[in-house]
Order: structure tokens, then C-alpha cells, then sequence
């Protein structure tokens, strides 16, 4: 057999390789991923950068230490950044935090206590809802007090277009008005802002629930339970008559059902004619994550009220950007009250925005050959022998929810899900493709998405019952597939099927 397109990537190294700026980073073999949730000392030697609301950017390290210098910050403070000052008054009402020296900066700046739960609590409150601060924005400050000798080279679009470009494009993708978008600083602020503008909006209406429809994606769950006081979880999509037979009784307190087109990482798709006929039934919103859907595989206009979208993953392409989008769908009466989810959003830092400009100009494109990539990969994956399940968008059990929303008929969503019927550990070392978090990439980019995503519920008997209640296999590859050479791709999976 020829040799292969793809080589192995160090562990460590960020994907995409040698990119400062980049989102993800390589996990080659299954140990380092085990290490990494262990935080082993090993591990956090070569894992130095990694997904920004995850891991602290070394850019964000350097600065906060010169920020502590700077103010002759006490040791027993830590000092945390954060995107803005509007974000540092969410968190500072949240946990009760006060500076007590004044910090005039670009970028927000809290100091939280050491030594207690507090500083936990609070990182993985700024984790959940994606208020980080931008490596771009601490590369320029640290390049202008003279701490870094350069800049990372990239192709940015000019500062004087580039909002007006991405929200332009965002606006012709989704047919909206460009009024009815506002960009955010990661798909996570996206999520937050809609739940935080409906939180506030219930308060006036009476309806204090909120519906989460499937199992999804791990912060988002975290975002509704920080600003839901009660929430139903029904985890099996495909069962809406329980979720009818609820409303009945529970309707007029339901302020919101919020759930994902198509699922992450099972891939699956509600019945939305009907779930959208109970939501105006009993005057519910629907917010949906379009983040897998994307503009270009599915018409989610007749259904939606808000859409949020981590422009992250498909929109960049490149795994290098932090970035989200709220979109009010100007069929919904909800778009007259836009400003009640803007608010809570902060502008992504300009940099971010003219790297993002550049990359969008090609999301269309992309999206057509992850498309076809994706068809193809499911046809071969079906005629193999050491495949066991196969989640993809049009997976029988889905497919007719899915074909109602489909654009044309190869639109598939870039992501599939696979468990093997060979070792798992086996299989996932010996692959050469990128393998680490995120997706929506232009290169194939592989995550043991149960390892990385759920860990917790890996390691104890309750939780391995749990998964196997919501159907999530602990083995189970997710598969984000690139614009590369389908034959190398489909090649690159044949080295192992003889393990």
C-alpha cells in the first residue's frame, strides 16, 4: 500500500501545528488522553496549550503575571482575565467579588482569593460561558510592553470591513436580517447570552422552566443549570410523546426547550415539524445549536426562534479562532426583543474578528466538500467488517427527521460517529490522523469523544450505567471529516482494519 497522506503529530503539538492561536492540540495515543483528564505532571509538560476555555493560554499566563507585577498584586490573590469589564461584572455578582485596587485595562480583571473552592468555582463559571480572553488581544498587549520579540503570522482581513463581513455572511448564510445577529467570543457566550436574555425575559412572564431536549454538548448543560432554577431533561430525542404528555400539565411554566441540530456526538434529529407545532402550542421558544447543522446542510429557518452557532468549528475551519453567533430568526416574535440577548454579549476582540473574516469567505465551499467527504466515509464504513455502529445524519433511525431538513440530498453534516468491533486503543493509536478536541476542521481531526467530554462517567460504575442509559458509548470515535482527498482519507482508516 502507498504510504499515507497523513503522519503521526507529536503529543503536545497544537492543531493546527505550530499555530499559536490554535483551539485544539494532539493526543496521538489514548494514554495521553487518559493522562490529560489525570492531569498527570507528564501530561501538563507537553500539553501547554490546548482549547482555550479548557486550558489557560500560555499568552493569558505571561500576562496575568505581569498584570499581578504591574499592580503589586498580593500573593495571596490569583489574577484571572477575562474578555471584557462587562464580563467581569457577571462574575464578580455571581461569586461576590470585589478588586480592591483599581485595574484600568483593555480587557477585564478580577482577583480571586487563593486557597479556596471559590477559585475553582469561578474558573469553570468563565469556562462554562465562554467569557476568555482573547490570545490576540494578550499577544498584541504583550508585543507593545515589549514581552514577545514577534507576532504570529496570519492572513487577516482589514480592520475597516471585516465586522461588516462576517456579519454580512452570517446574515446571507442563515437569510436574516444583519440586525438580527451579534457575534460573541466563543460559541459557549453564544449559548449563555440566549439563556441569559430568556432567564430575564421569564422573570417577566412567569415561566420558570426550561426543557433540554437530548444529551448536549457538556457546558451547555452547565449554562442551564447556572441560570434555570428548573429544568426537565428528556434525553431521548426521538420520543416526543413524553414530551407532549408533560406539557399538558407543565406547559404554561416551560419557558424555553433548547436542543441540538443534529446531536453531538450521536447525531441525531428531533421530529421538528412537531417539536416546533408543541413549542407555538403552548408559546415556548426553540433554541436550537446549529453549530453541526450549519447554514449549508439544513433549513432550520421554519423552526427556529434563536439559533447559536460556534463559529469555532465549520465557519473557521481552521481550528485558530474562539468565536459564537446569536441569531434571532426575524419569523419569530422573539427578534423584536433582541436587545434582551445582545446585551449580555461582548464584541469579540478585533483581531479575532479579521481572522475569522477571512476564513468565512470559504464556509460555503468547505461545507460542500466535508459534505461529499462524509457521504462517501459513511458508504465505506458500511461495507467494513471491523465497524460496529455507525451515528451519522442520516442513520436510519433519524433519517426521515433529518431528509425534512435536509438543503439537498448531500448535505450531510461533517461529523460521524463510529464504534469498533477491534480494541478500541488499538485502533485510535495507530490512526494518523490529527486527534485531539474540537471539530469542523479542515483537516480530519479525530476525539475518543466519551474520554474527553465525559471522563468522570467513565471512571465509576454509576456513571458507566448512566451511559449506557443515554446510549453513549465509553468507546465511541468521533470522526470531524476534513476537505482532504477522500481515497486518503478511506485509506488512511483501511491500515486498520487487519488489528
Amino acid at each position: 500500500m502507498n504510504q499515507s497522506l497523513f503522519n503521526p503529530i507529536p503529543c503536545g503539538q497544537t492543531l493546527p501545528v505550530n499555530n499559536i492561536h490554535a483551539v485544539s492540540v494532539s493526543m496521538p495515543e489514548l494514554q495521553d488522553v487518559i493522562d490529560y483528564e489525570e492531569q498527570t505532571p507528564e501530561i501538563l509538560e507537553k500539553i501547554t496549550s490546548a482549547y482555550p476555555r479548557f486550558i489557560m493560554h500560555p499568552y493569558l499566563k505571561i500576562l496575568a503575571t505581569f498584570i499581578k507585577e504591574k499592580y503589586k498584586v498580593s500573593n495571596a490573590y490569583e489574577v484571572v482575565l477575562l474578555s471584557s469589564q462587562k464580563a467581569v461584572d457577571v462574575v464578580s455578582c455571581k461569586y461576590f467579588i470585589h478588586n480592591k485596587i483599581e485595574i484600568n485595562e483593555p480587557f477585564g480583571v478580577i482577583l480571586v482569593q487563593n486557597g479556596t473552592s471559590q477559585l475553582q468555582k469561578v474558573l469553570k463559571f468563565i469556562q462554562h460561558v465562554g467569557y476568555n480572553l482573547s490570545s490576540r488581544l494578550a499577544e498584541d498587549y504583550l508585543f507593545d510592553v515589549g514581552l514577545l520579540k514577534g507576532k504570529h503570522k496570519e492572513e487577516l482581513d482589514d480592520k475597516e470591513i471585516a465586522f461588516d463581513n462576517v456579519i454580512s455572511s452570517l446574515a446571507s448564510d442563515y437569510k436574516q436580517p444583519q440586525k438580527n445577529i451579534c457575534l460573541t467570543p466563543s460559541g459557549m457566550n453564544a449559548v449563555y447570552c440566549a439563556l441569559r436574555g430568556l432567564r430575564t425575559i421569564q422573570n417577566k412572564n412567569g415561566k420558570n422552566k426550561l426543557i433540554q431536549l437530548g444529551w448536549l454538548y457538556l457546558d451547555t448543560m452547565n449554562i442551564v443549570e447556572h441560570y434555570f432554577d428548573e429544568n426537565k431533561i428528556f434525553y431521548d430525542i426521538n420520543n416526543l410523546d413524553i414530551v407532549e404528555d408533560y406539557l399538558k400539565t407543565n406547559g404554561h411554566t416551560i419557558s424555553a426547550i433548547i436542543t441540538e441540530i443534529p446531536t453531538n456526538p450521536l447525531l441525531q434529529t428531533v421530529d421538528l415539524p412537531r417539536l416546533k407545532n408543541l413549542c407555538l402550542k403552548y408559546n415556548i421558544v426553540l433554541v436550537i445549536d446549529a453549530t453541526f447543522a450549519t447554514p449549508f446542510n439544513m433549513n432550520l429557518k421554519p423552526y427556529a426562534d434563536i439559533y447559536v452557532e460556534s463559529l469555532t468549528k465549520f465557519a473557521s475551519g481552521n481550528a485558530d479562532v474562539l468565536m459564537g453567533a446569536v441569531i434571532l430568526n426575524e419569523n419569530s416574535k422573539i427578534s423584536a426583543i433582541s436587545q434582551e440577548f445582545f446585551k449580555h454579549a461582548d464584541m469579540p476582540y478585533i483581531k479575532d474578528i479579521q481572522r475569522l473574516s477571512f476564513e468565512i469567505r470559504n464556509y460555503e465551499k468547505r461545507m460542500k466538500t466535508i459534505s461529499e467527504n462524509t457521504k462517501k466515509l459513511v458508504e465505506y464504513f458500511k461495507k467494513t467488517d471491523y465497524i460496529d455502529e455507525i451515528f451519522y445524519c442520516l442513520n436510519p433511525k433519524y433519517a426521515s427527521n433529518y431528509q425534512k431538513l435536509m438543503i439537498d440530498e448531500n448535505s450531510y453534516t461533517g461529523i460521524v460517529s463510529v464504534t469498533f468491533k477491534k480494541n478500541f486503543r488499538k485502533i485510535y493509536d495507530k490512526l494518523n490522523f490529527a486527534k485531539g478536541p474540537s471539530l469542523g476542521t479542515e483537516f480530519t481531526l479525530l476525539m475518543p469523544y466519551t474520554y474527553l467530554a465525559h471522563y468522570d462517567l467513565i471512571t465509576s460504575q454509576k456513571g458507566q450505567e448512566f451511559l449506557k442509559q443515554i446510549g453513549l458509548p465509553v468507546e465511541l470515535l468521533r470522526i470531524s471529516v476534513g476537505c482532504e482527498d477522500i481515497n486518503e482519507i478511506i485509506k488512511e482508516f483501511e491500515r486498520v482494519k487487519e488489528i
